[in-house]
């Protein structure tokens, strides 16, 4: 068994600098997440791709690329993936006299539009998207918004499943987020800190009924910054309660568990007091996070980079936080399962074309 690995970071630009390649080299470093700014075009990116796997084969490509207002490329080719309101309202618009025609429609839509997007990041050489959401949109928060399928948990099970199953066509695993759920507070967690005051049931009946549903179909999981008292006065993310006794122990997961971006505001306070990167790391792999991510702490120096591998490091040796080998299993599992189609065989693919006269 390869060691432990469960930083995930980010890179400053379209191009691996020496920092950049000095860090991905470090053995705490098991990935790392792309942004808009990472991209030029669909050729840089292969390239930035291949030169990251060059350094190291079992480094984990990521990036938020879900559709509608959260997809990082958009030019040069890469399909406009709708927001994923969009398959939920599909699944609504029923035929007349035809029940459950706008819900057969919409699956076979998020299929297609879970094959396109993970078809189209492989092709250019990226393994894995935190997708799908799995909040319910209550029309409170707007930084969930239409990023949710709908209200209703069923629905937002089963068309989630649809985009996994699409996922699944192109090799790439999937990411369920932001467990319990983000969907009921009108805070954002990445310059606040939410809270959630609704009772456990409450929240297993409703928001967390997804994760239940879905426990067997989820390669990964991403926890909410956000605080659940009635549950515990940590955010899910740090929270053993929630990740050991809930999520694995109650509902049955068995996948992989991120911590959402360590930079948010809503990470940085446990316990009603300010912590540091290497604090906010520590207290989310000890309750049960497999892989921490840290973003957008490149630009500049990288200091809070840098700080965190040496902290987490030294972490290590003291005795505060133990590298598990089912951590590091659960990474490994979240690699793609089969060889991508290059770009130029996917645009003439018999499925890829179907899949676009599909999207909604």
């Amino acid at each position: 068994m390869s060691y432990h690995a469960p930083l995930i970071i980010d890179i400053a630009g379209c191009q691996l600098n020496k920092a950049d390649k000095k860090r991905l080299k470090h053995p705490l470093v098991g990935g790392l997440i792309l942004f808009a700014r990472n991209w030029e075009s669909r050729e840089q990116l292969t390239e930035l791709c291949a030169s990251i796997k060059k350094i190291r084969a079992d480094l984990l490509i990521c990036v938020d690329h879900e559709g509608g207002r959260v997809q990082r490329f958009k030019t040069d080719g890469f399909t406009h993936l709708p927001p994923m309101r969009a398959l939920g309202e599909l699944w609504r618009q029923d035929g007349q006299g035809n029940e459950g025609e706008g819900a057969m429609r919409a699956t076979a839509a998020a299929t297609a539009c879970g094959y396109v997007l993970g078809a189209e990041l492989r092709a250019c050489g990226v393994d894995l998207s935190f997708t799908p959401v799995l909040d319910l949109d209550y029309g409170a928060s707007s930084v969930i918004g239409d990023r949710a399928f709908d209200a209703d948990a069923r629905v937002v099970s089963l068309l989630a499943k649809s985009l996994m199953h699409g996922l699944l066509q192109s090799g790439m695993a999937n990411c369920g987020k932001h467990f319990p759920g983000h969907g009921h507070v009108t805070a954002d967690s990445h310059t606040d800190m939410p809270v959630d005051t609704r009772s456990l049931a409450a929240i297993l009946q409703d928001d967390a009924a997804p994760y239940r549903w879905l426990a067997n179909s989820l390669a990964s999981v991403m926890p909410a910054h956000v605080v659940y008292p009635a549950v515990d006065d940590r955010p899910a993310g740090f929270s053993s309660k929630w990740l050991n006794g809930i999520l694995r122990g109650q509902l049955g997961f068995t996948g992989a568990i991120f911590s959402d971006d360590l930079s948010m505001a809503g990470a940085r306070v446990i316990h009603g007091q300010p912590v540091s990167t290497t604090q906010a790391a520590l207290a989310a792999l000890n309750a049960g996070c497999d892989l921490v991510l840290l973003c957008n702490q490149s630009l500049g120096d990288g200091a809070e980079i840098d700080a965190l591998i040496e902290g987490l490091t030294k972490a290590q040796y003291r005795g505060q936080w133990e590298p598990l080998e089912a951590s590091q299993a659960r990474r490994l599992a979240l690699f793609p399962t089969k060889r991508a189609t290059s770009w130029d065989a996917l645009m003439v693919q018999p499925a890829y074309m179907q899949a676009l006269d599909l999207l909604p």
